[in-house]
């Protein structure tokens, strides 16, 4: 039984890319769905389709070969609209490579589009 969608979508989406995958399948959820939107908005994957099963449903994704690593950050910890580059070091390899994705009361948006807009919020994940 699948506990921590969002950890079992990074880690699908890692290994599939680590064996040099063309396309996986992940389990869905609104989460993962808008997390999937950034991430293809980013070119890191291509296009994602829903698939119903008649339980939950799942995204096959089509794979670019773009991502190095990718996680789940547990516990979800706040920050504030000025923490972001000491949070940036510690998941991010460099500079303006990678994202964080933040769940603020915008929405799930990725960590640049939250200093822009001067949002705090709590960290879900991060990719590279």
């Amino acid at each position: 039984m699948k506990h921590d969608l969002l950890a079992d979508m990074f880690s699908v989406i890692k290994n599939a890319e680590r064996i040099g995958k063309g396309e996986c399948m992940v389990p869905s959820s609104k989460i993962i769905k808008e997390i999937l939107k950034l991430i293809q908005k980013n070119k890191y994957i291509g296009s994602f389709e829903f698939i119903d099963d008649g339980k939950s449903g799942n995204f096959r994704v089509e794979l670019l070969g773009r991502i190095n690593d990718c996680g789940v950050i547990r516990p979800r910890f706040y920050l504030k609209k000025d923490e972001f580059i000491s949070w940036e070091k510690r998941f991010l390899p460099s500079v303006n490579i990678g994202l964080l994705f933040v769940t603020t009361s915008k929405g799930i948006i990725d960590h640049r589009h939250a200093k822009r807009e001067g949002a705090g919020g709590a960290l879900l994940g991060y990719i590279y």
